[in-house]
């Protein structure tokens, strides 16, 4: 099952036949999903050949079956069934294929009832039944297509919002291998709390990831303001540490501007992790966490929780007394080996039975079978299919995938 939102597309799986049946069953499964979610872009695609929409064939399918069923059967009347003609065409055809329609159903029974004669007439009752029903389709076809390209621009803001909260990442960035996934658990949102980024400069390659509490537009605010702090100071700041302080007086500061405006969404808080990659110390890297999960070190020899100390979630270092952020520490890396970051959309998705789904685990399994499977690409790939595949697709939470390692490549900034 797929979830919405999702930034990457999953690959079938492998050595699993697929038969014809099937397939057509699941071809009308995933149309009578699309029109109860009002989908029109998925429903468009299905009903389109070599991008060519074929909609308009079904309800010319019916009326002609009315058609032949009128005049070669005498069981029943059948001919005031051409009112459900331009009905089939509001589900799924334009205002303009409706009306031509509902024009041809009258015209179809207008001929049935004095033209062809075969049976005794059916009077006006029965052709203001169908002038009716077709005026009615109409209407319906323009509220559908109405609400369609609405729902098709909300989906253009989104993706636009999308991009600019999580900015694609070049190839290579900041001499960093990466791959990364993120997949909403709002099956009408496309982008969420979660957040990462890359941002090289004259002090090394810093990458953040993370978490925003909650969900909804108030975290997709918290994150931008995150991200658009940790953009300057990772280029600038040589020290990782005031990096951390900065990011943890921005959301401190968000947090405090959301309450000025009398919002109820503004306690939040996020949880991060926070990486310098310098090209001095190829062999390791600083690391900050705030309240997140470590990553995992992911090589050919295995894998190993990296073992760093964190400290609270960022947005609430001042409740306590102590250091304003988490250390910093410095953590040994090889340079076959990948660091992956998940958010809690993975840790905390559960099967039916309850259990929790163990990355860590599978993602031991998969590298033991085939070293190759530590670079970022694949083990992007195995958690996120290993993580829909767990919890049936149902996402209790947005969820954030994210691989790097090292390119052997110099910063480009």
């Amino acid at each position: 099952m797929r979830a919405a939102g999702e930034r990457a597309s999953l690959r079938p799986v492998r050595g699993r036949y697929r038969s014809p049946v099937r397939g057509r069953w699941r071809l009308l499964g995933r149309l009578v999903q699309a029109a109860g979610r009002g989908d029109a872009v998925s429903r468009h695609e299905l009903l389109s050949v070599r991008g060519h929409s074929v909609a308009w064939m079904f309800p010319l399918l019916l009326l002609a079956a009315i058609t032949m069923a009128d005049t070669t059967t005498g069981a029943f009347e059948i001919i005031s069934w051409t009112v459900l003609v331009p009905g089939v065409s509001a589900a799924v055809c334009g205002v303009r294929t409706t009306a031509v329609y509902a024009v041809i159903a009258v015209a179809v029974y207008v001929m049935a009832d004095t033209v062809w004669q075969h049976r005794a007439q059916t009077g006006l009752p029965g052709l203001f039944l169908v002038a009716l029903g077709g005026a009615i389709a109409v209407v319906a076809a323009a509220l559908r297509v109405g609400g369609e390209q609405r729902m098709v621009h909300m989906r253009d803001i989104a993706d636009t919002t999308r991009r600019t909260v999580l900015r694609p990442l070049p190839v290579g960035f900041g001499g960093l291998e990466h791959a990364a996934v993120y997949l909403s658990a709002d099956t009408e949102a496309r982008v969420g709390g979660d957040f990462y980024d890359i941002q090289p400069g004259p002090h090394g390659t810093r990458v953040l990831v993370g978490d925003v509490q909650g969900k909804g537009l108030g975290a997709v605010e918290a994150a931008a303001a995150l991200l658009g702090t940790f953009r300057e100071a990772a280029y600038h700041e040589p020290d990782l540490a005031t990096v951390a302080e900065r990011l943890e007086i921005r959301m401190r500061r968000h947090r405090a501007h959301t309450a000025a405006l009398g919002r109820s969404d503004g306690d939040r808080f996020a949880t991060a992790v926070l990486i310098g990659f310098s090209e001095d110390r190829s062999d390791t890297v600083e690391a900050v966490v705030f309240g997140h999960d470590p990553p995992l070190a992911v090589g050919p020899a295995g894998v190993r929780s990296v073992t760093v100390a964190g400290g609270l979630p960022l947005g609430m270092n001042d409740l306590v007394p102590g250091p304003p952020v988490p250390p910093v520490h410095r953590v040994a890396l090889a340079a076959d080996e990948t660091l992956l970051l998940v958010t809690d959309g993975v840790t905390e998705a559960r099967d039916p039975e309850g259990c929790f789904y163990r990355h860590a685990e599978e993602v031991a399994r998969a590298v033991a079978a085939d070293p190759s499977g530590a670079a970022p690409g694949r083990l992007v790939a195995l958690v996120r299919d290993g993580t829909l595949r767990h919890c049936r697709g149902r996402l209790a939470d947005d969820t954030t995938v994210f691989a790097v390692r090292r390119w052997g490549r110099p910063p480009d900034w």
